[in-house]
């Protein structure tokens, strides 16, 4: 070879050396530091629960994680700053150090305000709550490249979802202690006792959905002693609810005309519809509203999914409830924030489990590869709008999330 004009002669042993099999190598970017977890203030809708608590900060730090919470973030819950020191948090004293961490958990969706602390490639898990959310919060999202995953669409291998079936425990149990108190003439209801005693009949109770919101709301309803009317277009989920009540019930699918002899009888009626991607379906138009009984009451827990009363309006804590039609309503979309302790641990679960997985799977993006429930919280993925339902309402172009990943986006 070295008499060839051009040619170098190569030493055989690294000729050698080139023809052994080689190990795979594959490229790893180098983090500077833990994986962090951030954990802010809540600073909407009169917001009283906190995303992770000690004992979850605790495990995801054993397991490798750095968790920064924002000083106060768990007061509402009863939760000092000390608490999270001892179980290894770093508490921080301002938004923009917690916002430096790699995922942000909040219980609420972030403000406009808030979105300015995020960067490129930052992930975000928050509700999603649609009916307070508009085309700028969606482009300002785009334009800081968030990966926005909505906690409320995450669901498990099984097709449950998590999140919305603990909140929706708390919800149905608390939706109807609430309709308990609006019928009273306190709250301008009619005084009327929603179990009823002896020789007075009880408070009728009409639950469009038969999903777990309307399970707890049941069991909640006729523990009480009231009588419940539900509706759902599942057959299925009516008879599953059926059996997990053990007992025989009033069911129905959303037959209109039932439907309407029953609400304009109703003493309380309770929204508990819920989508998988979009918003709840609105079954009950204003007209039927102006129909039902003066100071019958509708508390609508799908209101954080647009609500199922076309007369439904978001409403918060401190101002609750708004009369139309003479009809009292109560639309708050976070009723679990009302007993924010035992909400905020029910979270703090979900969310350390997804993290714990995450670990094992190299990160949560890498997650998204393999976790189709993870896979249908994303609304946002680098600048694009991932889901069909807000590009629709919008007016903003998506793009299917499975073609970004499989691109190499």
């Amino acid at each position: 070879m070295g008499d060839q004009k051009g040619m170098v002669d190569i030493p055989k042993h690294i000729l050698e050396e080139h023809l052994k099999t080689q190990p795979e190598q594959l490229l790893v970017k180098k983090r500077q530091g833990k994986y962090a977890i951030g954990v802010p203030n809540e600073i909407t809708f009169q917001e009283n629960r906190v995303a992770l608590v000690p004992h979850s900060v605790a495990t995801l730090v054993a397991i490798g994680y750095r968790v920064i919470v924002e000083s106060g973030a768990g007061k509402k819950s009863k939760i000092s700053d000390s608490a999270y020191a001892d179980a290894g948090a770093d508490v921080v004293f301002s938004a923009e150090a917690v916002y430096k961490a790699d995922v942000i958990i909040k219980v609420t969706p972030p403000s406009i305000k808030e979105i300015e602390y995020f960067r490129p490639n930052q992930i975000l898990i928050s509700p999603l709550h649609i009916p307070v959310i508009n085309a700028e919060y969606i482009n300002k999202l785009k334009q800081k490249r968030v990966i926005a995953i909505a906690m409320e669409y995450l669901h498990n291998d099984k097709g449950v979802f998590p999140v919305v079936r603990v909140m929706s425990e708390i919800s149905g149990i608390f939706a109807m202690h609430t309709a308990a108190e609006l019928l009273t003439n306190f709250h301008n209801g009619n005084g009327i006792l929603l179990g009823g005693i002896a020789g007075v009949p009880p408070a009728k109770v009409v639950i469009l959905g038969a999903g777990v919101v309307a399970e707890f709301a049941t069991r909640t309803a006729l523990g009480l002693g009231a009588e419940v009317r539900i509706f759902d277009d599942s057959i299925e989920k009516l008879v599953r609810l059926q059996n997990n009540i053990g007992k025989q019930l009033f069911t129905s699918v959303l037959d209109p005309i039932s439907l309407k002899k029953q609400l304009l009888e109703a003493d309380v009626a309770i929204g508990a519809l819920h989508s998988n991607s979009g918003r709840a379906p609105m079954v009950v138009n204003e007209d039927l509203v102006t129909q039902m009984k003066s100071g019958s009451v509708i508390v609508d827990v799908s209101i954080d999914q647009g609500g199922c009363f076309e007369t439904s309006e978001v409403t918060t804590h401190k101002n609750p409830t708004f009369i139309k039609h003479e009809v009292i309503h109560y639309c708050v979309p976070n009723i679990p924030s009302m007993v924010s302790q035992t909400a905020s641990v029910a979270i703090s679960n979900i969310l350390t489990s997804i993290m714990k997985r995450a670990k094992d799977s190299g990160g949560l993006e890498q997650m998204l590869f393999t976790d189709v429930g993870l896979r249908n919280g994303v609304y946002t993925f680098k600048g694009s709008l991932t889901n069909d339902y807000l590009g629709r309402r919008f007016g903003i172009k998506t793009i299917n999330l499975d073609l970004l990943l499989t691109s190499g986006y």
